[in-house]
């Protein structure tokens, strides 16, 4: 690391810090899906999951793996996501856009919605 930081400084003749540091900012590509509280027990508890990936699809590739339990909340049998799991990508739901294959960027906010139905038996 040490040698890494001499590198960055000799990015100038005069000794000035190198504008382009060597290091990689270790969140880059990563995106955190927010975890809704009926899921959070499958998930460590945790409100916000920080994921690696691409798409939508590759984002909750990356959070099963991570949290192997959720798998069988968001997925049926053959691999769909549920009907009754939605996911949005800041604020709109996935299935009006490209579905799992929707692209993320940087700074997106992914959230979990699952529908919630119930009512009286009358």
């Amino acid at each position: 690391m040490e040698s890494d930081l001499r590198s960055a400084r000799r990015g100038s003749r005069r000794g000035k810090l190198n504008p382009r540091p060597l290091l990689r900012h270790p969140d880059r590509n990563m995106t955190k899906i927010h975890i809704p509280g009926p899921l959070r027990p499958y998930a460590g508890q945790q409100a916000d999951v920080v994921v690696k990936g691409n798409t939508v699809g590759d984002l909750l590739s990356d959070l099963v793996a991570r949290h192997p339990n959720l798998r069988r909340h968001l997925y049926t049998e053959d691999g769909k996501l549920r009907a009754f799991v939605n996911v949005y990508v800041n604020d709109e739901d996935i299935r009006y856009l490209e579905r799992e294959a929707t692209t993320v960027k940087d700074g997106d906010t992914i959230s979990i919605v699952p529908s919630v139905a119930g009512g009286l038996d009358w």
